[in-house]
């Protein structure tokens, strides 16, 4: 019987995405695992790329601030709000879209 272990990685992790309150993320911040995603990015073909450790694409992402950590007032603006995000584990990262407040800063 097919399981879970069968399914090609992208389909894995798009099963596992999901939205998070910025209350549930918080800890995943202070442990500085956060990870932003632009929203002109598929957030499952990024943790594709973080899983499978494709440092050309990651790095390229990063350079273009396409994918960045999170930082300190991502979390002030966030808590701010009670933000919403998208969000899925490429362990050890978690990484998360705010679509609703888009800011390439």
């Amino acid at each position: 019987m097919p399981g879970e272990g069968d399914l090609p990685l992208e389909a894995r992790l798009n099963t596992e995405t999901g939205r998070i309150r910025w209350a549930e993320l918080e800890r995943h911040f202070a442990r500085g695992v956060v990870v932003r995603v632009s929203s002109g990015l598929d957030l499952v073909t990024v943790a594709a790329a973080f899983v499978r450790d494709d440092e050309a694409a990651v790095m390229a992402w990063m350079t273009d601030r396409r994918v960045w950590r999170a930082s300190s007032d991502d979390a002030r603006d966030w808590h701010a709000r009670d933000a919403e995000l998208w969000a899925v584990v490429a362990a050890p990262w978690v990484l998360v879209q705010d679509i609703a407040n888009e800011r390439n800063a």
